[in-house]
């Protein structure tokens, strides 16, 4: 699994697995398998890098302005005290880049890893460099702050705090299924209730009984934090939870819905009489974006956050505003002509790192970042005063009855919009916008459908069967998927040839957590398979051109159904 599917994150996998026709023999092949496993066991540090280790340790200080720092020994005392921690805070309590800190100052990290995983690759790399600045370091293989995505690996012996993609960790337990890597363990933005985030923390459920060295600390911004902590609870007794507070300043939500229905100034959150802006006819969504940017502008300076659901979304938004600005806009600071100018930024997570790097940089200019949820809990984008909402996300969806994954445009749900209107209030009092009515937002459920409730089971399957944990009927999810899922799942894995047929046994890995329950059993297309990071129905293409030489042709074709815009 990683952060853009449910498969674990190996970027040399695809090359391995889709091999050429030519294949080594067998005993070749198994030889080479041992040799894996053996090298993927952790090494215990020796005593000269250990010494090394605990004396890097720098000294470390909270920003009093961060919310969480005044329950800083409030939370070093839990993590002490309890395997599991709960740390519930709105945004910009500073949970994600001081709590590696208090962990770092309670002595973790020195004899293994502090692991600290995020939904993204942007994050983990935005927050690791954060961190880094903080304790006066720079991210690199040199330094006590690491990160590892993929394609990039930052990470050494000399690595206290590693912040990685969920995919990552799930691919490393693959290896190291008692995960000795780390001593610490913190599993952020854990409300988005992604299929690596379920599975991580099932995993996590069944492993601490092994590991009662091992600390686990979950962040969220918007949590459903009773029931983690009841899932985590031990002897009856739930985890504690820690709830911090968030913004400094109040923000102003102001409706302006799309269907051409009049904004009542009531709807305002701050009633305030600023809030009534007239639109007679429906509108469609850019022209909305327009009249908002319009209406933020004139109210004064700050950054325009707007959540767009996807890539196509920002370039039509983006040149309807270029058109819109007309002399006003400028490519850049040194293109600016007018007093006034304004950039626009994208924000998504394919883009390159030097442009991602572009949003946080200083400006002088007036700036309208465009962005997809990725800015919605998994990064903080600076000075952002204002926030646009059109209130719409891409859904990962899947039918058993048409067996299709589709990536469909919906309704966000509450704790998502609040997250989105969240963001401004950081540096001065915010305004958000949203273009849909107060109706709508009070109409939508609570939180977002966890994942595991609405896709394909199949690659879930495919990796606990790799990883010898038995059916999924018996893991330990938060929420139980239903029965037809897990056989629509079982029977796609049957048909590709992954697994063998009901009934058999399954293979369990020597120290993975409960070996020797039921669970399928793979077969060696199966265990290919495992170690791809993309759908099985389509990692199955490129292992059988393998076979018959064409991998070249066949994986364009792959790609193209792998994007998600």
């Amino acid at each position: 699994m990683n952060e853009h599917s449910s498969q674990p994150s190996q970027p040399d996998a695809t090359n391995s697995a889709a091999a050429p026709r030519r294949r080594p023999a067998r005993h070749q092949r198994n030889h080479g398998r041992r040799q894996h496993k053996n090298q993927a066991a952790p090494r215990p540090f020796t005593p000269e890098q250990l010494s090394q280790r605990a004396t890097s340790v720098p000294t470390i200080t909270y920003p009093a302005q961060l919310p969480v720092s005044a329950r800083q020994e409030e939370i070093a005392a839990a993590i002490l005290a309890n395997p599991v921690v709960i740390v519930a805070g709105e945004t910009g309590s500073g949970k994600t880049t001081q709590i590696p800190k208090i962990c770092l100052d309670l002595g973790r990290g020195v004899n293994a890893m502090i692991g600290h995983t995020q939904p993204r690759r942007i994050a983990a790399r935005s927050v690791a460099e954060r961190i880094a600045q903080e304790l006066g370091t720079k991210v690199s293989k040199e330094s006590i702050v690491g990160y590892q995505v993929r394609f990039t690996d930052e990470v050494s012996e000399h690595t206290l705090i590693k912040l990685m993609t969920d995919g990552i960790l799930l691919a490393e337990i693959q290896n190291d299924p008692l995960l000795r890597r780390y001593d610490t363990l913190i599993i952020d933005e854990a409300h988005e209730r992604s299929l690596n985030i379920d599975f991580i923390l099932g995993y996590l459920a069944r492993l601490l009984p092994q590991r009662p060295d091992l600390k686990v600390i979950i962040t969220s911004a918007t949590i459903d934090s009773e029931r983690f902590a009841a899932h985590f609870g031990v002897e009856g007794r739930p985890a504690p939870i820690i709830e911090v507070s968030g913004r400094t300043y109040p923000v102003e939500i102001r409706y302006r819905p799309l269907d051409g229905v009049d904004p009542d100034p009531t709807t305002s959150q701050t009633n305030s009489a600023a809030a009534s802006a007239s639109t007679d006819e429906p509108r469609d969504q850019v022209t909305g974006i327009l009249d908002a940017v319009d209406e933020l502008m004139a109210l004064g300076p700050g950054v325009i956050l707007v959540f767009l659901a996807g890539e196509r979304d920002m370039r039509d938004t983006e040149a309807a505003l270029i058109d819109h600005l007309g002399p006003r806009y400028a490519a850049n600071e040194s293109s600016a002509r007018l007093p006034g100018s304004v950039e626009i930024i994208p924000l998504y997570s394919r883009l390159s790192a030097a442009a991602q790097h572009r949003v946080f940089e200083k400006h002088r200019l007036r700036r309208i970042v465009l962005a997809t949820n990725v800015a919605e809990t998994s990064l903080t984008v600076p000075s952002i005063r204002y926030v646009i909402d059109p209130g719409v996300a891409r859904i990962s969806r899947y039918s058993n009855k048409t067996k299709v994954q589709r990536l469909p445009i919906e309704p966000i749900s509450q704790a998502s919009a609040n997250q989105r209107s969240g963001r401004c209030g950081r540096v001065a009092d915010g305004i958000a916008i949203r273009l849909y009515s107060q109706a709508d937002f009070e109409a939508r459920p609570e939180y977002t459908e966890p994942e595991i409730l609405r896709n394909s089971l199949a690659s879930v399957i495919l990796q606990m069967a790799a990883l010898g944990l038995g059916a999924v009927e018996d893991f330990p999810f938060l929420d139980a998927p239903d029965s037809r899922q897990v056989r629509s799942g079982l029977q796609l894995l049957t048909e590709i040839g992954a697994i063998e047929p009901a009934g058999a046994a399954s293979a369990r890995s020597d120290d993975a957590p409960d070996r020797g329950r039921r669970g399928p059993r793979l077969t060696e297309i199966g265990r290919r398979l495992a170690r791809l990071p993309i759908d099985p129905r389509l990692g199955r293409m490129p292992l059988e051109a393998g076979e018959r030489g064409c991998v070249g042709e066949v994986m364009v074709h792959v790609a193209a159904p792998s994007l998600q815009d």
